[in-house]
């Protein structure tokens, strides 16, 4: 998702992160399928670490961005209306669609990225004032954004090791 402008409220930032939020969700269900749905000669322990990492960290993720959105001064949108922005926006892939685990695994990491590089350069952008520290915001997103990462280079360590 390109955000491509600026944040111009605590309510814009709030919605920004619910989707940050569903796309968590997205890469926790995507990570606990693919665990369920591989047999045990595919899901070596190397792969079960992986995707049991990747859920932890969505897990952590999600409450990370769940507290700065009840520190903003804003009603909730409803989870249904969020949830549609990220079908219509991710939806269209879904874990079979990618050869292998890994290589959707990849695209679940770079995706969350660049979701979180988008939103920290829109909010830098912006010179409005929010209800919360920017500074403090800005570090918790980059945090995120850095675990997110880390997990993209992870994921290619492994696709180049099994080559």
């Amino acid at each position: 998702m390109s955000v491509g402008y600026q944040v111009t409220s605590d309510h814009q930032l709030a919605r920004l992160l619910q989707i940050g939020i569903v796309l968590e969700e997205v890469v926790e269900a995507r990570a606990y399928h693919h665990y369920e749905e591989l047999d045990d000669e595919e899901l070596d322990e190397e792969i079960r670490d992986l995707l049991s990492h990747a859920a932890e960290e969505s897990a952590d993720h999600r409450n990370r961005l769940e507290a700065v959105i009840e520190r903003l001064d804003v009603d909730s949108v409803p989870f249904e209306e969020i949830e549609a922005l990220v079908e219509a926006q991710y939806g269209q892939t879904k874990p079979e669609d990618f050869d292998g685990v890994l290589y959707d695994q990849l695209c679940n990491e770079e995706t969350a990225y660049k979701f979180y590089d988008d939103v920290i350069e829109a909010i830098e952008a912006s010179e409005v004032q929010f209800s919360i520290d920017r500074e403090e915001l800005v570090a918790t997103l980059s945090s995120i954004r850095e675990e997110e990462a880390e997990g993209v280079e992870e994921v290619t360590r492994i696709m180049e090791d099994r080559e």
